[in-house]
């Protein structure tokens, strides 16, 4: 990884409103290796301390492409952009990574971290993490009615835990 244009710091230098990073900003989910990874736009998760350690957690359903490098890989990484990235985020999360070159299509520039793992040059903030816990997301234990509208086809997430094991922030 080309550290030129990042500096490593630690999460609890991560300044940015987590609801706005998530929610409004998005972030890529990637996982995999450098020959064979996959990433997905997300705005569903969050970050906070579980088990005394920095964590976030995040959201995939089983069909989609990225599911299987979650599953098979034990690190992931979050990757946030500034708004000129919009077009690139709207594309990674409408188009699948089976059929179509996601990096080919939005110009985006994968690098790998010291641990192996997926980031992108253009990002403004990097996050990296090893899956730490995973649960299915169960309809039976919905407490409010209207959260079974965001499944009309019954497709429940997966929830993964990872803790944050290094960060970055673009120094452009």
């Amino acid at each position: 990884m080309t550290t030129d244009n990042f500096k490593k710091i630690e999460p609890y230098e991560i300044h940015q409103n987590t609801f706005t990073l998530i929610d409004d900003d998005w972030f890529l989910l990637s996982a995999g290796k450098p020959d064979s990874f996959n990433t997905m736009t997300a705005s569903w998760g969050g970050m906070g301390i579980l088990w005394n350690k920095p964590v976030v957690f995040c959201f995939v359903r089983p069909q989609r492409y990225t599911y299987k490098f979650m599953e098979s890989n034990e690190l992931f990484t979050m990757s946030f952009f500034n708004e000129d990235n919009r077009e690139a985020l709207n594309l990674c999360g409408k188009v699948s990574g089976r059929q179509t070159d996601k990096m080919k299509s939005t110009g985006l520039i994968p690098m790998v971290s010291p641990e192996g793992s997926i980031f992108y040059e253009q990002a403004k903030l990097l996050i990296e993490c090893r899956k730490l816990y995973f649960t299915d997301i169960d309809p039976e234990h919905f407490l409010a009615d209207k959260i079974n509208a965001n499944y009309p086809k019954k497709d429940y997430h997966r929830m993964y835990i990872g803790e944050i094991i290094s960060c970055y922030k673009s120094i452009k």
